[in-house]
């Protein structure tokens, strides 16, 4: 997603913070509740080329011996991985991650992993750079099922030092769940949320804006709602300018396998 149009978009929200909105914006604001916190433990590889077509092999059995059954007993809600399709010189090739409704159930699935020994595959021990990331999501959703080689997009940003404290919850509540919310229900998406990190390995500032397209025509229309939404809406302006960094924003793409309960 082009950095311009969540700007955009977002701005909007930014607005509204400012109370330069009219009421039934700030109605919709107040119909958006945050949900039960989400968890998901995100493992990130660099893989050597000569193995990525093993990968698949090895993601096949983790999710048959550990996540599959995690998620069938309820101690997870979803899992998946994905293989970047934009790659840069120092970054990351392959992740795997799980999502459940408590740290302890993220937890005790990486302790699954340890035990049985699904952190040293072959796979795995060959990468040349790894990380992991915990996050925690409060406003999100998803249609239950399975998807194989879908597109899942991911964009980063950085608040301002100054930015208030609920600067990612007004920018959610105002912009982007209401339009992510009607992406999924016309089934452009099968998944989004907003992260942020709980375990803190990067800047406390950052926060994501992920979604799951189940074909590549979804990137193109989500794009286009975003625009139409822009286009449409007299409220754009630069507030926004005011609580994001745009510097160190950045994009992911990537193919992924997801499944949600």
């Amino acid at each position: 997603m082009t950095r311009s149009v969540w700007r955009a978009i977002a701005a909007v929200a930014a607005v509204a913070t400012l109370g330069a909105v009219a009421a039934p914006a700030s109605a919709q604001m107040s119909e958006i509740r945050e949900k039960p916190r989400l968890y998901t433990y995100q493992s990130e590889w660099a893989i050597p080329r000569a193995r990525w077509s093993d990968v698949a092999k090895d993601n096949a059995q983790s999710n048959q011996k550990i996540l599959a059954p995690a998620l069938a007993r309820g101690t997870l809600v979803g899992y998946g991985d994905d293989e970047n399709l934009v790659h840069t010189a120092d970054g990351y090739t392959h992740d795997n991650w799980w999502q459940a409704t408590s740290m302890a159930g993220l937890l005790s699935v990486l302790e699954s992993f340890y035990k049985s020994g699904g952190t040293a595959s072959a796979v795995l021990v060959s990468a040349t750079k790894h990380a992991d990331q915990v996050f925690v999501s409060r406003f999100y959703n998803w249609k239950p099922g399975s998807w194989k080689g879908a597109y899942g997009h991911a964009s980063m940003y950085k608040l301002k030092p100054d930015a208030p404290d609920d600067a990612v919850e007004t920018l959610s509540k105002a912009a982007f769940v209401p339009l992510l919310e009607k992406l999924l229900a016309d089934g452009t998406i099968v998944e989004y949320e907003i992260d942020e990190e709980i375990v803190h390995t990067e800047s406390p500032d950052l926060f994501w804006i992920y979604y799951l397209a189940p074909s590549a025509a979804g990137i193109d229309k989500v794009n286009a709602a975003i625009r139409e939404a822009v286009h449409n809406d007299p409220l754009i302006g630069p507030a926004l300018n005011s609580m994001v960094d745009w510097t160190p924003h950045r994009d992911f793409l990537s193919l992924a396998n997801v499944t949600y309960k």
